[in-house]
């Protein structure tokens, strides 16, 4: 029963993995100069944004896939 499941399952765990990592960043931009080169990334890969003692750092292919993904399961629960 859940072996047709798999693929997503794996797909969700290496979502929380990069989701984890992409929240770790901050503290390692903050910590270790050398990472600031971050910042120099192409904007779709990594967009950083950094305000007083604030940093937000986010990949919006991350976000474009999970917006996929979510539409993807819209459309078949509701075909159903």
């Amino acid at each position: 029963m859940f072996e047709s499941y798999r693929p997503f399952m794996i797909f969700g765990l290496v979502l929380i993995v990069l989701g984890l990592v992409s929240l770790s960043l901050p503290f390692f931009l903050r910590f270790i100069p050398t990472l600031k080169r971050l910042e120099k990334l192409p904007k779709i890969l990594v967009y950083v944004y950094r305000h007083d003692n604030f940093y937000f750092i986010t990949s919006p292919i991350l976000i474009i896939i999970g917006l996929v993904y979510f539409a993807y399961l819209l459309w078949r629960y509701l075909r159903l």
